[in-house]
């Protein structure tokens, strides 16, 4: 099944409401069923003390690419609001630039489990170097501001 126009420009309009994405140079590039990607450049805005995207900035991006993942397959008039998330760095976040890949591993009417993998890319090559699981709940017939 594949993600209308209403909903893609559903999840288009919400990405832009959120300040934090255009504060950090966020893009949304990817929206597909179950699927969606946050990209951010390496920049000097985003560096913790070592050169490293910051973990917090991986961990905003982690988030927002698993919660638009599960706008995908909630219905319209639906908003979506995180509960929890984990999140694992398993390398540092350093590359020209870093891509959060979202994704819903179950749909439930309340509740969406979803995760996302954060790679850092370098010349074309994706490096692992987050892994998040997440509980989203679908709020039925709440929009957002």
């Amino acid at each position: 099944m594949t993600v209308s126009d209403d909903t893609r420009a559903r999840i288009r309009d919400s990405f832009a409401k959120q300040s934090a994405m255009a504060l950090i140079h966020a893009e949304i590039p990817v929206i597909e069923e179950g699927r969606a990607e946050i990209e951010i450049p390496h920049w000097d805005g985003v560096l913790q003390q070592h050169g490293y995207v910051h973990g917090g900035v991986v961990g905003m991006i982690a988030d927002s690419a698993a919660g638009y993942a599960a706008m995908t397959v909630v219905p319209e008039g639906t908003s979506v609001l995180t509960v929890e998330y984990k999140i694992n760095m398993v390398a540092p976040a350093n590359g020209d630039k870093i891509v959060a890949k979202g994704s819903v591993l179950r749909a439930g009417r309340t509740l969406l489990l979803t995760k996302a993998d954060v790679y850092a890319v370098k010349d074309g090559t994706e490096t692992l170097c987050a892994v998040m699981q997440q509980t989203i709940m679908a709020m039925h017939g709440k929009g957002e501001r």
